[in-house]
């Protein structure tokens, strides 16, 4: 059986993508056939790993898989017709800091000039009525944008970029070093042209070489029917833009649901708590309610007793990325008055002795009784 994902990189569900990626840095390093030679269970755990950072590492794929589990993503990886040089292939980001990029150490070409820009999360605050609709939403986010003077390159005008000499251009910095287990080849970013092998010639004066600057800008999106609180929904490419053209990050929406005046949701169900008088509980009557979408009428049928959950179904929240609602459920609860005038204390005094309005003390003695001999059957 397989392990969960989280449990595998030993992080938590709500946990960042940094954060999962260096989980899964430690375990490459742990297990990485560089130095668990002819090891099949280190050679398994690498795999299954590996597997995980696959899936938890796209957003795409960690929302398929946090909502359906492993039905929700087909990685392909695990499987016996799978190769480390598939896995190195894809990864090849992650293990190029511990083993120059391959099994071998092999050299790792120069990132492109830019960086990728950050992610913006925002948190928005929905009503139990737009979360049953859905609704259209625009919000307004300071962020990085790509600069207009330089199109986001970074150089003034007719300036460009010239070799790195730190680097030499090859955008990595190489340190060698022995241990028990052999040589090892560490890599890392150069310092001085963060891993492009190139650096600019001229700064762009309006974004002082970042290629980009700082504004606000509107952000409309669609927030689908059915959402949960903590669900989120990724724009992507609508995050901070990268420096000198790198690419732009994402927005990520998570959703909070407003607390309601009327209703407490339980799932796709929502629960009314609705107050009759005992008269209307006694004869039945019909009463206006709210729902999420306007006012109905719902039928009190005679000797309603208070607890009674009553079902009006379809008015619930709907099925997010499916069909149908769920239901409005309507718990009856009984008002008891504490101020009575002289005339109604009589009534009721009449009402007090009449064999319709006094409990049957039998039955709910019977009741107690079951209960107990239950209880002692359980116990003894």
């Amino acid at each position: 059986m397989k392990r969960d994902y989280y449990e595998i990189l030993g992080v938590s569900k709500d946990s960042s993508i940094d954060t999962i990626k260096s989980a899964y840095r430690k375990l490459a390093l742990q297990y990485h056939p560089d130095r668990n030679p002819d090891n099949k269970e280190a050679e398994e755990k690498f795999k299954e790993a590996t597997e995980a950072y696959e899936v938890l590492s796209d957003a795409t794929k960690r929302q398929r898989y946090d909502q359906f589990g492993f039905q929700g993503v087909n990685s392909g990886f695990g499987q016996s017709s799978a190769s480390y040089d598939d896995i190195f292939s894809s990864f090849g980001d992650v293990f190029g800091d511990f083993f120059g990029g391959g099994r071998g150490g092999g050299r790792r070409s120069a990132r492109p000039v830019g960086e990728p820009g950050s992610d913006i999360k925002i948190r928005l605050p929905l009503t139990l009525e737009e979360i049953a609709s859905g609704v259209e939403k625009t919000i307004k986010v300071k962020k990085q944008v790509s600069c207009t003077t330089c199109s986001g390159s970074g150089a003034k005008a007719g300036s460009g970029y010239a070799t790195c000499t730190t680097c030499k251009g090859q955008g990595e910095i190489r340190q060698v070093s022995r241990s028990v287990f052999g040589q090892f080849v560490n890599i890392t970013a150069c310092p001085t042209c963060n891993g492009s092998g190139k650096t600019i010639k001229e700064r762009c004066t309006q974004c002082s070489g970042e290629g980009r600057n700082s504004e606000e800008s509107n952000i409309k999106f669609s927030v689908p029917a059915g959402v949960s609180n903590g669900n989120y929904i990724h724009l992507r490419g609508q995050g901070n833009a990268g420096k000198r053209g790198g690419e732009a990050g994402d927005i990520i929406v998570i959703i909070e649901e407003k607390e309601h005046k009327y209703f407490i949701r339980e799932e796709n169900d929502i629960l009314f708590d609705l107050t009759i008088s005992f008269i209307d509980a006694t004869l039945g009557t019909e009463v206006e309610v709210p729902t999420l979408d306007s006012p109905a009428i719902l039928k009190i049928e005679a000797g309603t007793q208070p607890g009674t959950i009553l079902q009006m179904k379809d008015k619930g929240i709907p099925k997010l990325n499916s069909y149908g609602k769920g239901d409005q459920l309507v718990r009856v609860n009984i008002f008891v008055p504490t101020n009575v005038s002289s005339k109604e204390k009589s009534i009721l005094k009449e009402l007090q002795h009449s064999k319709h309005f006094v409990p049957d003390q039998k039955e709910n003695t019977k009741g107690k009784k079951d209960f107990f001999d239950k209880v002692r059957e359980a116990l003894f």
